[in-house]
């Protein structure tokens, strides 16, 4: 590609910009060598800097002696996170900054000076008031400044952990800093713990001896205002009328009890005698020792008669001896269940009188409980007041007590403690010399690529048309009128008559158009600026057209085109005019599978075109496999920028087995244009529907091929 012209639609060439930064790899490591030699000098000239860190965890503490069933109403919002955003601010306040500054004796110390670090730029920078003159400052805050500087607290994410971080040019100091904030600090809250102690019982002392009058004199008034009203207490907490009335009640209720028992146990008694029936079922009866031996008696009489009444008659005298004294012994049975009967009666009698007098007692206490009741309302009143002053005298007490007990430094600890102490580092943290290395090197090699690919940019070699130019689209498509009448289309480089000049018809032996207008340049600009990446030359008149195409194929390649020339002519023309070796392995050798792919592409021996030539396999066997060629086509679009092949003398239907899409250039190569045939194969080929047919007439001389009419 010469040029672009001023209105012409460009693209970008990538492979172009590639291609120019390849081709300067020399100079970009070169300049990457150095800019990594620059950035390994400068970091190693730098003061390295060392970072230490302690981390403190943030929870209430009590000390060992402490009850653990004692909670403290304050721990509660220390885990809260607006407490541990406070506690990150707390140790980044100027008082902890200034006792750590003091205990380290830091003002001794170059590094916390920013005047005494002074250099030449921050002079310049001062006397053109660009900068503050760091002497304005007092020297105590100049400390503080530096010091805040190299200090980082922060709050460790989804934690109670806070983190102070420390940078100084002397590792000892780098580790020393932070645990000497992290001390001040436990001693700081510490010690604000033993303020609030002291502070506690110095207001506790007179409060409790305030209320200690006001509990006596409370306690004086209950203890008055029961003798005055006799409310004695007693052990159920009640007073002494109501708990004689209850155990009135319970009594009575006993004797109750009781009466109506022996009540019923007598007419069950009495029923079993006014009936006759037999009283050994009842209790009463059963349980006397009297009836026991008076029963087994009459069982013993029962069965002395029943075994004598076996041998003898009734009116023997034994039997009757017998059954006297077995009526006896039930006389006697009756008589001691009138007894018991009687005993029984006597019991129901004496329960009776008893209830009557509990019902007496009763109905009196009853009287004296309301009055005692009236009373005690008054007595509670006192009772409560008495309570509630001895409560909070106990409750003043104890944490009196506690307050007391926790004066010593040693017993109120701090509600934080060190997890993580900071230690001596060996590496520094800043300059990382191998990273600084790496990225300047990377950065160097990235800016000079790039001002590289600038430089192809701003000089137009790395812009590509992707249209026809501003002159060609003032021009609109001609037709090249033959003498059999039939019409081809052409490129759009044939000049257009003026308007004002008549257009004269050709004669029939004069050519359609001037040569120059179909010249290898004018095909050359015609290809680079079409869509389509591959193109089929035909050489109708024989070897003097396969020549032509060698021609074209080196000005694209000369003008930056990534380009290729596949030799499937019969005669090997083009094999011979750019292979180095007619032997080389080629397209019939790839067909037949003697051959890899990329064996069978070779450079052109005059030009940075590439080459397939024909190879030394059979072409009759070869043109078996010819439907892989589309295949092998698809695979070269992909990587060159034209695909050219060269078919020599071939016909219509030969390209159409080659080409499956009608989207290709077809190029009809006839240095010396012979009518007949040039009108032939236009005819041919825009009866099989491809609309782009380009005539190329012309020979470059400096080519010495022998020229013949025919196809090989």
């Amino acid at each position: 590609m010469s040029g672009v012209s001023g209105n012409q639609d460009v693209d970008i060439d990538l492979g172009q910009l590639v291609r120019a930064v390849w081709a300067r790899r020399l100079k970009v490591l070169a300049i990457t060598a150095l800019g990594a030699g620059v950035a390994f000098t400068g970091a190693k000239m730098i003061s390295p800097k060392y970072r230490s860190e302690t981390r403190i965890l943030i929870e209430p503490r009590a000390p060992a002696f402490a009850n653990a069933q004692v909670s403290d109403n304050n721990a509660g919002p220390l885990l809260d996170e607006l407490n541990i955003a406070s506690q990150v601010q707390l140790l980044q306040s100027a008082d902890l900054i200034k006792q750590v500054i003091n205990g380290q004796k830091l003002y001794d110390l170059p590094e916390f000076d920013a005047a005494a670090n002074g250099s030449a730029l921050t002079d310049i920078l001062v006397a053109l008031h660009l900068k503050k003159n760091p002497y304005e400052n007092p020297p105590e805050e100049r400390v503080i400044d530096a010091f805040t500087e190299r200090l980082q607290v922060y709050q460790v994410p989804g934690s109670r952990v806070i983190g102070i971080t420390f940078t100084s040019k002397d590792p000892k100091l780098a580790a020393t800093i932070p645990n000497a904030m992290a001390a001040v600090y436990l001693a700081t809250q510490s010690g604000a713990k033993l303020d609030s102690n002291s502070e506690a019982t110095r207001w506790l002392e007179p409060e409790i001896e305030k209320l200690r009058q006001k509990v006596n004199e409370a306690e004086q008034k209950v203890a008055e205002y029961r003798a005055e009203h006799g409310l004695l207490p007693t052990n159920g907490g009640s007073n002494f009328a109501t708990q004689q009335l209850n155990d009135i009640s319970a009594e009575l209720i006993r004797v109750r009890a009781e009466r109506a028992n022996a009540e019923a146990r007598a007419q069950s008694v009495r029923n079993a005698l006014s009936s006759g029936e037999p009283s050994d079922t009842l209790q009463d009866i059963m349980s006397s020792q009297s009836i026991q031996r008076l029963k087994g008696t009459e069982s013993g009489l029962q069965s002395q008669i029943s075994d004598l009444q076996t041998s003898l008659l009734n009116n023997h005298p034994r039997l009757k001896s017998l059954r006297a004294q077995l009526s006896d012994i039930k006389v006697q049975i009756r008589q001691e269940t009138q007894k018991i009967l009687a005993s029984i009666e006597n019991e129901a009698k004496v329960s009776a009188v008893r209830q009557k007098e509990l019902e007496l007692q009763a109905d009196k206490l009853k009287a004296n409980s309301a009055q005692a009741g009236e009373d005690e309302v008054g007595l509670n009143s006192l009772t409560r007041e008495a309570t509630a002053q001895r409560q909070l005298l106990e409750t003043y007490l104890s944490r009196y007590r506690e307050a007391a007990s926790r004066a010593d430094k040693n017993s109120s600890p701090a509600d934080a403690r060190i997890v993580s102490k900071a230690i001596q580092p060996v590496d520094p943290y800043f300059p990382k010399v191998l990273p600084i290395v790496i990225v300047a090197a990377l950065a160097t090699l990235i800016m000079t690529s790039i001002v590289i690919m600038l430089a192809e940019l701003f000089s137009g070699r790395a812009l590509r048309p992707v249209g026809p130019r501003e002159e060609e689209l003032a021009e609109e498509p001609q037709s090249v009128t033959l003498g059999s009448g039939s019409r081809a289309a052409v490129p759009s480089l044939l000049a257009t008559p003026a308007d004002d000049e008549p257009v004269a018809e050709p004669a029939e032996d004069e050519k359609a158009v001037e040569t120059n207008e179909f010249s290898i340049t004018s095909v050359s600009d015609y290809l680079r600026g079409s869509r389509a990446p591959l193109a089929i030359a035909i050489s109708p008149t024989g070897d003097d057209g396969s020549a032509a195409t060698v021609s074209l194929v080196r000005k694209l390649a000369e003008d930056g085109s990534r380009v290729i020339l596949v030799d499937m002519t019969g005669s090997g023309l083009p094999s011979h005019l750019m292979a180095d070796d007619r032997s080389m392995p080629g397209i019939t050798d790839l067909l037949c599978g003697d051959a890899a792919f990329g064996d069978t592409i070779h450079g052109d021996s005059h030009s940075d075109a590439h080459v397939i030539p024909q190879g030394i396999s059979d072409p009759r066997q070869a043109m078996r496999g010819a439907d892989r060629l589309s295949l092998l086509l698809d695979a070269l679009v992909s990587a060159y920028d034209l695909v050219i092949v060269e078919c020599g003398a071939a016909d219509v239907s030969g390209v159409s087995r080659l080409t499956k899409s009608k989207d290709v250039e077809i190029i009809l190569s006839m240095p010396e244009i012979v009518e007949q045939e040039f009108v032939t194969a236009m005819t041919e080929f825009e009866a099989a529907g491809y609309e782009r047919v380009v005539l190329m007439s012309d020979q470059d001389e400096s080519l010495d091929v022998p020229i013949s009419r025919h196809a090989a």
